[in-house]
């Protein structure tokens, strides 16, 4: 019996890790065209161009709008090339004994590295790290305290 419990677990284990093991295409790609743009501005330097400028170069199927794709549910893995849209976002963590809080009104970034369930690395520009420019920082999801986000899957 405990045999059978054992093999149950782990094959849904693997069905579900083995689902979020595998990077689509499309965002693969994403990926290398954005790192090509490291210390660089895209379009005018909004947030929203560079996500604009990789849909439009793997000719990803999007509405021109802030809907990069499809909806991910909560579901289902976050995979880097994904894009993320933040809607009135505070973010608040501690390093050491300070603690800092950031907002984000509205901003759009694309998933750059995926750490964990709970952090990953941005790549993103219009920030007030690099300006205008492209470049990347951390977000841990936990640190999220109010506001909304949604992540979308670039697809055909």
């Amino acid at each position: 019996m405990k045999t059978a419990i054992f093999l149950s677990l782990l094959f849904i284990s693997t069905s579900i890790f083995g689902q979020c093991d595998s990077l689509p295409p499309m965002n693969k790609e994403i990926v290398k065209l954005v790192g090509l743009k490291l210390n660089k501005k895209v379009g005018t330097g909004e947030c929203w161009d560079l996500a604009k400028y990789v849909l439009d170069e793997v000719d990803a199927k999007w509405d021109w709008g802030l809907t990069y794709g499809r909806k991910l549910t909560s579901s289902e893995c976050i995979y880097e090339g994904d894009i993320i849209q933040f809607e009135k976002i505070k973010i608040k963590y501690k390093k050491g004994k300070d603690v800092f809080t950031e907002s984000m009104p509205h901003h759009t970034a694309i998933i750059y590295k995926v750490i964990n369930d709970d952090e990953v690395t941005l790549i993103h520009q219009n920030t007030g790290y690099t300006g205008r420019k492209v470049g990347t920082s951390s977000l841990k999801f936990s640190t999220i305290v109010s506001g909304k986000y949604y992540i979308y899957r670039p697809e055909h």
